[in-house]
Formats: C-alpha cells, structure tokens, sequence
C-alpha cells in the first residue's frame, strides 16, 4: 500500500520536474579526477569542444541549467573517449546535484559537472 502511493506521488511530480524551463549554457565547468593520482583539475569547456585529461577526452554537447538561474542546477551532456579505444567509455548526461544518477563507471577516471557557463 505504502509503495502504491509513493509510486503514485512520484507519478505526480513527473510532468512539474519535465515542464521546468531551462536555458542553453555557452559551455560547462566539469571537475576531473585521476583515481589513482588524486589529481583533481577543473575543465572549462565550451559546447561542441572537446579537452583533455590524462589519457581520457571530454567532449561537451550542451550544458542546460534552470531558467533565470545559472548558478542552479547543471545538467551537462558529455561524451568521453579513451586513448587506444573506439567506443566512448561513457555518454550521456550528468546532473550537477546527482552525480551518482548517470554516473561514468571508469576504474580511473571520473568526471562530474558543476555549472554552465554563459558567457
């Protein structure tokens, strides 16, 4: 009973969380970690660039962030590529406050977002 009305609450909340206004970022400030290093370094990246971190590649596709908000809440669409492989080792979006939503699942490196940038 109890799992029936949670379902149904989120059910609810859906089309408030899908109707929300959003504006396109000019780029997107991502953090990067080495696991094994520890190093830790910010990457700025416009949308459409591509940078480099170790032996991994981050491509930014667009960065969207709430409407009148730019310090709210980033929802940034990347693509990493890994020296030596053909497929990408993640793509998709990562979420600013949910980093563990759409994680990369990589054994050396991780990437999350922090904000769009907009000028």
């Amino acid at each position: 009973m109890i799992r029936g009305a949670l379902i149904a609450l989120f059910a609810m909340a859906l089309p408030a969380v899908a109707q929300e206004q959003v504006n396109e970022g000019t780029g997107a400030r991502l953090r990067a970690l080495d696991k094994l290093t520890g190093h830790v370094e910010d990457l700025v990246i416009v949308n459409g660039g591509t940078q480099a971190f170790g032996r991994i590649r981050v491509a930014l596709r667009e960065c969207r962030y709430p409407e009148g908000n730019p310090a709210g809440d980033a929802y940034a669409f990347v693509t990493v590529t890994e020296t030596g492989k053909d497929v990408p080792v993640f793509s998709g979006w990562i979420v600013a406050s949910s980093p563990a939503l759409n994680a990369m699942d990589h054994p050396r490196y991780d990437i999350w977002a922090l904000a769009c940038t907009t000028s």
